[in-house]
């Protein structure tokens, strides 16, 4: 008897391991692990992700349709709020447009192209494209975000 042959197939997620008796039965396994499968795990998995990072963000951030909402009380600094808001899109980006908006939203009047800048100078975001008006919070701004905002607006 063949021991079990075992494909490890790495995606957004995690890893999925494929496993079969024989090389034609891996091969029917995998068979079903198309993109659509991939992409109907992925959602399934990011929506368990977005849940949980809702419930951490309870009183502080409301996830509407149209993105996050600050709800918090406290008194924020601007950077504060355009970290929030940029923590609680998608892979941590926004258009200065889209921050603007939400901030908003929010009831909060920040001069964004101002904190933008100085937020870029103090290393909590970057712009991932050349051209454009993405920014991106670093690795250093959602440690910031992770370790100082959130937890001062929990006290």
């Amino acid at each position: 008897m063949m021991p079990a042959i075992t494909v490890s197939v790495k995606t957004p997620f995690g890893e999925i391991l494929v496993s079969g008796e024989s090389p034609e039965e891996l091969l029917e396994a995998l068979e079903w692990l198309n993109k659509d499968f991939v992409a109907e795990v992925n959602d399934r998995v990011s929506g368990i992700m977005a849940k949980q990072s809702q419930d951490h963000l309870k009183g502080i951030v409301d996830m509407r349709r149209d993105g996050p909402v600050i709800v918090a009380r406290d008194d924020l600094s601007h950077y504060a709020s355009i970290g929030l808001i940029l923590y609680c899109m998608k892979d941590y980006q926004a258009s200065s447009r889209e921050i603007k908006d939400l901030l908003a939203q929010s009831g909060k009047k920040v001069t964004v192209p101002a904190r933008l800048h100085e937020m870029r100078k103090r290393g909590h975001i970057f712009k991932p494209m050349s051209k454009g008006s993405i920014y991106k919070l670093s690795a250093k701004g959602v440690k910031w975000i992770e370790e100082e905002v959130i937890p001062s607006l929990k006290k």
